[in-house]
């Protein structure tokens, strides 16, 4: 495609914008990129400035924890939760059917937060079949791990997959990175995606967003049954103290990628959460509310069985 005619398209969609048609930016990145925390960036700045966003958040076990965690800036009638089905293959249609029953409002904007194994192309290449007109094409934003991008072994493909068709690259964990590391991290997204627009969370203005055009880059094809990891999710039951929670994340293997719990501590009556990244951290944080799901614990990655996760609980309480 020309530049004049990729012009004419961005101009198009400048006007579409504002005769109050609505965007869809949706949010891609492997396992633990920050997806989650650029989405409460996103959020919190468009409704500082005056825009009304629906949220919809895909995860394979149990999103509505995750969910819970967005309402303290918005009503949880606007946050869907799609759990059990990745959205770039077997949940296409739920999520074409979420997105077209979204309510009409003023300066609306739809934020779809992709799960971590997402098959990044084939999720924009179907999404935008079968909207309705007053929505704007998708527009994707990837979140680029500086720290450990292309350091996942046999999941460097998908990870190259989840940033070649993304407008926008926004680069996260800087602060574990040299400036060495950096640079070679920007040259080769750049060579991988060279039309997108590359950014740090600090540098990002959401005004930009919508004025965002599809990427026209052509994507290699990626063999997404390859990432179509195990998941499984289990009750948690009160843990006597935190250090439970660094031994039930130790005690799990390292095939599994994403762990996430939810439970009381001790005589604490507040629930908290924690979560492990693929690189091992392990980051506890207070939960808001009482999770509607119930405490569990949750894991993505090969080794995600009942049996794994009910002997690392058991363990961490034999300390």
């Amino acid at each position: 495609m020309e530049d004049k005619e990729w012009f004419k398209i961005y101009e198009t969609r400048t006007k579409q914008v504002k005769l109050n048609m609505e965007a869809i930016i949706t949010i891609v990145g492997f396992l633990g990129a920050g997806k989650t925390t650029l989405l409460k960036y996103l959020i919190n700045s468009f409704i500082d400035k005056g825009w009304n966003p629906y949220i919809i958040l895909n995860d394979y076990e149990n999103a509505h924890i995750d969910a819970q965690q967005l309402t303290n800036r918005v009503e949880l009638n606007s946050i869907k939760a799609l759990s059990g089905s990745c959205i770039c293959c077997n949940g296409i249609m739920e999520l074409r059917d979420t997105v077209n029953r979204i309510p009409k409002r003023p300066y609306g904007i739809t934020l779809i937060e992709a799960n971590g194994t997402s098959d990044a192309c084939t999720l924009m290449e179907f999404l935008g079949v079968g909207l309705n007109e007053r929505f704007l094409p998708p527009i994707q934003i990837s979140v680029v791990d500086v720290k450990n991008w292309q350091n996942r072994g046999e999941h460097n493909e998908l990870e190259t997959n989840q940033i070649q068709v993304s407008s926008l690259l926004v680069l996260t964990h800087l602060e574990s990175s040299s400036k060495s590391r950096q640079t070679k991290v920007r040259k080769e997204i750049k060579e991988l995606n060279p039309y997108a627009k590359i950014v740090t969370l600090n540098d990002l203005d959401i005004s930009i967003l919508t004025e965002l055009v599809p990427n026209k880059n052509i994507a290699k094809k990626l063999d997404h049954q390859k990432a179509h990891w195990a998941s499984c999710s289990i009750d948690l039951p009160k843990l006597p103290n935190l250090d439970c929670i660094y031994e039930i994340c130790k005690n799990l293997p390292d095939s599994i990628l994403r762990v996430k719990g939810c439970t009381t501590i001790g005589s604490e009556e507040d629930y908290t959460y924690f979560e492990r990244t693929p690189d091992g951290n392990v980051s506890i944080r207070p939960f808001r509310g009482i999770p509607i799901t119930g405490a569990k614990l949750l894991t993505i990655g090969p080794g995600s069985t009942p049996s794994i996760l009910e002997h690392a609980i058991e363990t961490s309480q034999n300390i």
